[in-house]
């Protein structure tokens, strides 16, 4: 089988992540891109689910509050009550 030269550009930490888990799998970059490559064309479509990973109600208004400066800190009259909350 004839082989052809594919160049891709990743973020450098990115790759070095990638390159650990092939290599633990057995596997080095050229393998794993062939993998995904030979699935994607098998099943004619990105061999997995994209969708926007959108954040839960509670976690957009903890991220709300973040930016209107709201709920930010709770105030404590000692340290032990500071210690009991922490350790809630």
């Amino acid at each position: 089988m004839a082989t052809t030269n594919v160049t891709i550009r990743m973020d450098k930490e990115l790759k070095a992540q990638a390159d650990e888990l092939f290599s633990a799998l057995g596997l080095n970059m050229s393998t794993a891109m062939g993998v995904f490559c030979r699935q994607a064309v098998r099943l004619g479509k990105i061999p997995f689910e994209l969708a926007i990973d959108m954040p839960n109600p509670e976690t957009l208004a903890a991220i709300d509050d973040v930016n209107q400066n709201r709920n930010m800190s709770k105030e404590y009259d000692d340290i032990d009550e500071l210690m009991e909350d922490l350790n809630a």
